[in-house]
């Protein structure tokens, strides 16, 4: 499979009473028909990466540095009119709350309709006919009636596939959905996740999914970044993540949830303190101040080890190969 998104040291600041920098020189890619998750804490900057990439970023971000080369061309570059030419056709997203995303004053099918229209050029007619279609793929039962319907009168669930068919609208090479399963129960969040992963398949496209759900992950990713604090600290296969975790702070998170197979008297732990917020002025490893094995090394910078094929991680105690900042880039 080639890359169809490489994102190469990507630096996100927000500039209030003074510049903060929010992603730390990130480098990750996607391939053509592969699913990946992007897992952390909130406030770690999956959310804002997942903006970045679409040029969506709010009032007083900016792109400060990078590239982000969708199908080898870079998005940074590109100017507000080219970058709608992207977003929709080429690159979709699902937002995290279905209800805020959808307008409450116009119908399921208005707002379905208008999206299809857009990115399709499409008359009403056969936009209609489409948004009955893409409402029955993603399994809403009666999409006539449904497209009748406001957004407060569905259910959670049924919101969130709406949101599912309007990111389908445009046929998009690559759909990015963050954390969209949030406020649903599991038995809901299931259906979600493999109504998603059946048409990553079924339309070979792929996806980047932002969770912080460590759990879900395992049932869908083919590899897996996990990201701590404005920076990418461990990126992995999903088999190899789940088994050899290497970074401090995967384990953890790892720790966290339970397993099929775990002794009954298993104790979940929690993972003490917080994600800091000024993390930029951290000059050494970021998760320091609540990894148990911190030590004073752990106070200088860290760089990305090369500790298996596809298999790298930011923390002096790993042991393999430190990886140059020209290597990263790749």
């Amino acid at each position: 499979m080639s890359e169809l998104l490489e994102v190469r040291n990507l630096e996100v600041t927000f500039h209030k009473d003074q510049e903060a920098a929010k992603l730390d020189r990130i480098s990750f890619s996607v391939k053509r028909g592969e699913f990946i998750c992007i897992v952390g804490e909130s406030g770690c900057g999956k959310s804002i990466t997942s903006l970045a990439l679409l040029g969506l970023l709010p009032p007083g971000g900016r792109v400060s540095g990078g590239e982000i080369l969708y199908d080898g061309q870079d998005l940074v570059s590109l100017t507000e009119k080219e970058m709608d030419q992207i977003r929709g056709d080429e690159i979709s997203m699902i937002f995290q709350d279905a209800l805020t995303s959808l307008n409450p004053v116009f119908t399921i099918g208005n707002q379905l309709i208008e999206s299809i229209r857009v990115h399709t050029g499409m008359e009403k007619k056969e936009a209609e006919k489409k948004a009955q279609v893409l409402l029955e793929k993603v399994g809403l039962p009666d999409p006539e009636q449904t497209m009748k319907k406001y957004p407060f009168i569905l259910s959670g669930g049924q919101r969130q596939r709406v949101m599912i068919a309007m990111a389908l609208a445009g046929e998009p090479k690559l759909l990015i959905a963050d954390e969209p399963t949030t406020a649903l129960d599991v038995t809901i969040q299931a259906q979600i996740m493999e109504l998603l992963r059946e048409l990553q398949k079924e339309n070979g496209m792929s996806v980047l999914l932002i969770t912080h759900d460590i759990g879900l992950v395992a049932q869908m990713a083919d590899r897996v970044i996990v990201m701590y604090a404005g920076q990418i600290v461990e990126e992995a296969g999903v088999y190899d993540l789940f088994k050899h975790p290497e970074h401090p702070y995967t384990r953890a998170l790892l720790q966290t949830i339970p397993g099929t197979e775990d002794d009954p008297d298993r104790i979940l732990v929690s993972i003490p303190g917080t994600v800091p917020e000024q993390y930029q002025n951290i000059k050494g490893c970021r998760f320091a101040d609540r990894c148990p094995l911190a030590g004073e090394e752990c106070h200088s910078p860290q760089r990305m080890v090369q500790v298996g094929n596809h298999h790298k991680a930011r923390c002096l105690r790993v042991q393999g190969k430190v990886l140059q900042e020209n290597e990263m880039e790749r």
